[in-house]
């Protein structure tokens, strides 16, 4: 069986880039297609195998650049060619179901997100964009969301990361999800005996993970706050405007950096909605409780008063609030307890689910008429109801 693996991008070593490396485990011999490629920075895992990248590739600056060429994207997936490939798995958050599955391959997608800057979150980027950019996603927006959704007819069976992406993927594609967790490193975590005055916020600095709630917080309650994370110089200067003495900006740790604060702080703060979040869970593995946004994935991860703390309107004053409830029991937090809980979030878990949604599938092409898993009807292709059982 020849097995195809298709990403977005591979220009990074992050949440997607970790379900590649696991999708690589499971399948050693499987060949990578993506948009743009940049092999300096992605794992010895991921660059054991062919990697395929598109026409984009040649485009010059393209891969620093990517994301302002999302009007030529579909174009460029469509020309990857699959022909030949028995089993596809895309990984899908920027487009990458849209490519053309050759008819006897069984696709399955593995979906972190529908594109958020086309649904949901389209008013909040669009109002951060450039100037050129709130110009032309008017114009754009809606020709590539009718791409999307025709694109999603592709797909034989989808996987979300999260019941909250599965809801979505139900809104805007009108199709189940079996949902399966992400891979989470939880073993490269560990409690620390030595939990020192701060809280912690990390990840990518962009708009939508509202880091800015957490800065003014901790700059009107006078504690100390470590932000750990990358992003576009003018996101972070807005940060430090509004930053008091109080609030200290590491930008992009390395991991052992990272590890280390993970394990020390009282608290890490999650104050965005994410599809899953896989920061919190990584808090979680080094024993420290979290105090998100009950919003999103952070509904699925935390357990309220148990391994964190969660608060309601994703305001200033919620997430103050919420710190002195905190702080008030703090003490009744046991790592061990916090720890024990992400085990199922594990690599491990991961590929189980993931194996079982592949083989059902592939089973269910077998057992049905015409050998693909498809049943003809009046010039459609109709399938058997999939099950939106969850996996993890």
């Amino acid at each position: 069986m020849r097995v195809a693996i298709v990403h977005y991008w591979l220009v990074s070593m992050r949440g997607g880039e970790k379900v590649i490396e696991a999708l690589c485990d499971l399948y050693p011999e499987a060949d990578i297609f993506t948009l743009v490629y940049d092999p300096g920075r992605v794992s010895d895992t991921i660059k054991k195998h062919k990697v395929t990248s598109s026409f984009l590739q040649r485009i010059p600056g393209a891969i620093g650049h990517y994301q302002s060429l999302l009007p030529l994207m579909p174009f460029a997936l469509e020309s990857l060619d699959l022909s030949g490939y028995d089993l596809i798995i895309s990984s899908e958050s920027g487009p990458a179901k849209g490519i053309i599955p050759p008819p006897h391959a069984a696709h399955i997608c593995y979906c972190h997100s529908p594109m958020r800057y086309l649904w949901d979150h389209y008013h909040a980027y669009r109002s951060s964009a450039g100037l050129l950019s709130r110009m032309m996603m008017p114009v754009l927006a809606p020709m590539l969301r009718t791409w999307d959704v025709n694109t999603s007819m592709r797909v034989d069976r989808f996987v979300a990361n999260s019941h909250h992406v599965a809801a979505r993927i139900s809104k805007y594609y009108r199709r189940p999800a079996t949902v399966v967790y992400p891979p989470v490193s939880t073993e490269d975590f560990a409690p620390s005996t030595q939990i020192e005055d701060f809280y912690l916020c990390a990840g990518q600095i962009v708009p939508y993970k509202r880091i800015d709630l957490a800065v003014e917080a901790f700059t009107k309650m006078g504690k100390n706050l470590v932000v750990i994370g990358d992003g576009k110089e003018q996101d972070i200067a807005r940060l430090k405007r509004i930053a008091g003495p109080t609030v200290t900006f590491l930008g992009r740790a390395p991991f052992a950096v990272l590890k280390e604060k993970l394990a020390r702080c009282r608290a890490l703060v999650f104050p965005g909605e994410e599809d899953f979040g896989i920061v919190p869970v990584e808090a979680m593995a080094s024993g420290r409780p979290v105090i998100a946004f009950g919003a999103g994935g952070a509904l699925e991860t935390v357990v309220p008063n148990l391994t964190g703390m969660l608060f309601e309107q994703q305001s200033v004053d919620a997430l103050i609030k919420t710190i002195y409830a905190f702080e008030a029991r703090e003490d009744a937090f046991r790592p061990d307890v916090i720890r024990a809980h992400t085990a199922q979030f594990s690599v491990r878990k991961f590929k189980a689910g993931m194996q079982a949604v592949i083989d059902d599938e592939l089973r269910l092409r077998r057992a049905l008429p015409f050998g693909d898993g498809k049943l003809a009807i009046g010039g459609f292709q109709m399938r058997e109801p999939e099950s939106a059982t969850p996996l993890h």
